[in-house]
């Protein structure tokens, strides 16, 4: 599956929840794949459950090693910008445009932590 906006790119925060979303769904119906892949009594003979049981397994993994690896570099590309910005200040403490583009990415990641516990008033 392709990412919405690229693979790992967290330029559109909601874009890069949806994919996440996506990314979730062999979580989500882990039972209904446990019900449709592990034989009943009546088909034992039928279905090698070892072997079923370990692809399960493995694209499991396989999901949580690519969320955590997108999720990563995210959080790693949103400190990167911060960073440089915070450097651009440093050295244009007057320039208004930089000071915005600064506040929007330091309100990104305020908003990717604390989005579910605080919601800023929307005057501010």
């Amino acid at each position: 599956m392709a990412a919405p906006g690229g693979a790992g790119s967290c330029e559109d925060f909601a874009e890069f929840q949806e994919f996440l979303r996506v990314m979730r769904t062999i979580d989500d119906r882990i039972v209904h794949e446990l019900n449709t892949t592990i034989p009943t009594a009546s088909f034992v003979g039928k279905i090698d459950a070892s072997q079923t049981c370990k692809e399960l397994y493995q694209s499991l993994m396989d999901a949580h090693t690519s969320r955590e690896r997108i999720i990563k570099n995210c959080i790693a590309q949103t400190s990167r910008v911060v960073k440089t910005l915070r450097e651009e200040r440093e050295k244009a403490q007057d320039d208004a445009a930089l000071l915005k583009q600064l506040r929007k990415e330091q309100t990104k990641v305020f908003n990717e932590r604390c989005r579910i516990h605080y919601k800023p008033p929307k005057s501010q």
